[in-house]
């Protein structure tokens, strides 16, 4: 099995510097949607057909094994899928997929791809539409059989009535395929060569064309302009954040949670409003996220609590911790359970201990921290020296007073007190204190300054 994806179309209304196929949906191109789709059915060969800036396409799916196919002149989608006749044999079966129809479920192509064998070499998907204007009209015959499909552009009154519309996805046997295509005409209204008219060539051949339809109008959606792109992006949220209340999430409010990735949750999670989940997001039993919260690529475990407006990123969170409100956890960060991690709080390339608390206006950055520790309001491990970075070690059970700095590569031993307001540059010993201070000088007789 071999997929041609559609991809050339300048996307004019789109009115945007990018092609229309690189456009983001939920964190991903369309292109890329449709891609992994395609992967997920196992093809053996993905054949993208690029034209209009296609330089930048191939760039965004450099890694991706796809293969290109240039077709230079926009004639038409039967001319679009003729640039990939050279790669397809006539053993393939081939699935006609298109760029800017991002969101058709596996379970509909397996579907309309079991359809298609040597008796029966054409597959179609349609859908019914209330409202079917612009679309491409099934045209049956009194048996119910499919018998061609006629553009909006050419129909006449009659068939204009017909709500049945061609959705453009179809699968064919790569012989039969290859030769409706070299027998494609430009007669019609928009002087172009229309894959549909391989439909009344299958059907005059002597084969039924075999059809299916998908389980929900989104599947077969299209992207044209911006505001098809946002009304799309508001439907596949909603449809997303179904997913995770089915799973046994609580979703607050579904229509203020953005899902840009894949997300697992567990009983009992519990998602306020204005949530981004970005990447690989799994959040375990009894998870709760408050609002205006941005989690990227995050593992959090068992009843975690994460307050409003707080950011993280790469980062492993253990059973029971408590994280915000405004707390940011950079990549390389890695809490074990019930460490507390408070208000206007930044972690980065950071392993902190079981229980240990890092609770206000404080930056541990490149630190290892034990167990149980207490860090105070404003303390920061100075980990940068203008070229290296460099570790701070604190060991378990070690208090760190206020207004503290710890120059890396410095050592704090178990059980070890920094005095408040310490600049601490050598290693400091366990169950020690340890602190530095400059002489405190009162000026007797000083004058504040008059303003002049």
């Amino acid at each position: 099995m071999k997929v041609v994806i559609l991809a050339a179309g300048k996307g004019t209304r789109m009115r945007s510097s990018l092609p229309k196929v690189l456009q983001p949906l939920a964190g991903k191109t369309l292109l890329q949607h449709v891609v992994d789709t395609a992967k997920e059915l196992n093809a053996e060969q993905i054949l993208t057909v690029v034209g209009h800036q296609s330089h930048l396409i191939e760039e965004a799916m450099i890694d991706q094994g796809v293969d290109f196919v240039a077709q230079t002149e926009q004639l038409g989608t039967g001319h679009a899928v003729q640039q990939a006749i050279p790669e397809i044999t006539d053993n393939d079966t081939v699935l006609v997929l298109y760029g800017d129809v991002p969101l058709t479920a596996k379970s509909t192509l397996d579907d309309l791809l079991n359809l298609v064998s040597d008796e029966h070499p054409l597959g179609l998907l349609t859908i019914n539409l209330d409202n079917p204007s612009g679309y491409g009209r099934i045209i049956r015959d009194q048996h119910l059989a499919v018998q061609a499909i006629v553009e909006q552009k050419d129909a006449n009154p009659e068939q204009l009535k017909i709500t049945e519309v061609n959705t453009g996805i179809l699968a064919a046997k790569g012989a039969k395929l290859k030769g409706w295509l070299s027998r494609l005409e430009s007669n019609n209204a928009q002087g172009e060569f229309y894959l549909t008219d391989i439909i009344a060539m299958c059907v005059a051949d002597g084969f039924a064309v075999q059809t299916t339809q998908p389980q929900a109008e989104i599947e077969v959606l299209g992207v044209n302009d911006k505001c098809q792109l946002q009304s799309l992006e508001r439907d596949y949220q909603m449809q997303l954040a179904n997913e995770l209340m089915v799973q046994g999430a609580t979703v607050i409010d579904a229509s203020r949670l953005d899902i840009r990735g894949s997300v697992e949750v567990g009983q009992d999670v519990e998602i306020d409003v204005n949530v981004i989940l970005e990447g690989a997001v799994k959040l375990a039993d009894g998870v709760k996220v408050g609002a205006n919260c941005i989690l990227k690529n995050v593992i959090i475990a068992t009843g975690t609590q994460i307050h409003p407006f707080s950011h993280l990123e790469d980062c492993v969170v253990g059973q029971n911790a408590n994280i915000g409100p405004y707390a940011r956890l950079r990549p390389g960060t890695e809490l074990a359970d019930s460490v507390r991690i408070g208000n206007f709080v930044e972690t980065k390339k950071a392993k902190i201990g079981i229980g240990s608390k890092v609770n206000h206006l404080s930056y541990i950055g490149d630190t290892l921290m034990g167990e149980g520790c207490n860090i105070g309001a404003g303390s920061i491990t100075c980990n940068y020296d203008g070229v290296n970075k460099h570790q701070t070690v604190i060991g378990n059970k070690v208090f760190v007073g206020s207004d503290s700095q710890l120059v890396a590569p410095v050592e704090i031993g178990d059980g070890a007190t920094i005095g408040a307001g310490s600049t601490i540059t050598k290693d400091s010993p366990a169950g020690e204190l340890t602190l530095s201070r400059s002489k405190q000088v009162t000026m007797k007789g000083w004058q504040k300054p008059d303003k002049k």
